[in-house]
This record gives C-alpha cells, structure tokens and sequence, in this order.
C-alpha cells in the first residue's frame, strides 16, 4: 500500500510517501502502527483532528476499512478561495 503525506505532514515526517506491507483494518490502525515506526511518524499523527484521510482518492474518516486499499493520504483540512 502506497502511504503519502501533504503540506506539514510531509514536513515532519521528511519524505512525501512510504510503501508498506500492512495487516491495518482501518485507517486509524494504520495511524498507530505509523506512530510506533519513528518520533517523528508520532508527531505527524499526534493530533488527528488536524487531519484529513483519502483512501484510494475518496475523503474518508479515519474509521474506514482499508480491505483492498491501494493508497492512503493524509493531509491538513484544506481551504476555499
């Protein structure tokens, strides 16, 4: 599964996407097994209210199932203009 990152979770995490071998059932499961990969995975993920998840290119909540998940993106609320 490809993982990518956007804005300032790329920041702190210092590359913009992993690819991972994973047994997550949800999203929120793939958030904790990141956050015991580095201090830096911990920090990106240290507050998910100021996240926002894509599976396979859909907005979704962290809640949702990854069966058959090709990609995930996590990336900060977004602004209109």
């Amino acid at each position: 599964m490809d993982v990518l990152y956007f804005a300032w979770v790329r920041e702190r995490i210092g590359h913009p996407k992993d690819k991972l071998e994973t047994g997550a059932a949800t999203v929120r499961d793939l958030v904790e097994e990141l956050r015991g990969l580095e201090e830096r995975y911990e920090a990106a993920f240290a507050d998910l209210d100021a996240l926002r998840v894509a599976v396979d290119q859909e907005l979704t909540d962290f809640d949702a199932p990854l069966a058959g998940a090709r990609e995930v993106a996590f990336f900060p609320p977004m602004t209109g203009g």
